[in-house]
């Protein structure tokens, strides 16, 4: 009796949120979400989560260390979709409520092996004098994972937020693999 073929595919990220340079901010901390299409299906570990809160370091670089461990596992049955990292920086604002301070996107790596990526973050800014107004004295609305990096072709062809900031954020990827399950032969 002939073996069956597999039909899906793995693909395992395991890696950390290293650090972040954010010169005008202190005391923040990170999420991260995965968005990935329709094909695509987490089968271990965790799809989203929350740092805790960092201050600057004391040296010249003032990094703010995270070192967020990620491990999560996705099967899937192609590679349209591919997972992409979702990552939103928050921290006080004057009046001591949280506020984004970034938000940024990144595809996990296609092939196995370390990879390290700085991604650059961005704030969206108000298209107006009453909405910056309101974003002083209100909270600023945060927008949603599937807002920062559209898992469909048809919002691609969105305009991206208007950009003012462009702090940036060092994440690792540590033995990550993907495998298409090869049938015995």
């Amino acid at each position: 009796m002939a073996a069956a073929s597999p039909t899906v595919f793995l693909l395992m990220v395991n890696g950390q949120v290293e650090s972040a340079q954010f010169p005008e901010y202190d005391d923040l901390y990170c999420k991260y979400c995965f968005v990935y299409g329709q094909d695509w299906a987490p089968t271990a570990g965790l799809e989203e989560g929350i740092s805790q809160i960092t201050s600057k370091s004391q040296d010249v670089r003032q990094a703010l260390v995270w070192n967020f461990p990620i491990d999560v596992t996705f099967k899937s049955t192609n590679p349209y979709g591919w997972p992409q990292i979702v990552l939103s920086v928050y921290g006080p604002d004057v009046f001591g409520n949280d506020v984004v301070r970034g938000y940024g996107a990144v595809h996990v790596p296609f092939s196995p092996g370390r990879h390290k990526r700085t991604i650059p973050m961005f704030v969206p800014e108000s298209t107006s004098k009453l909405q910056k107004f309101t974003s002083f004295w209100w909270l600023r609305p945060s927008l949603a994972c599937s807002l920062i990096t559209p898992a469909s072709a048809s919002m691609v062809t969105r305009p991206p937020p208007v950009c003012v900031k462009s702090p940036s954020v060092s994440l690792s990827y540590v033995d990550m693999c993907d495998g298409i399950l090869d049938p015995p032969g």
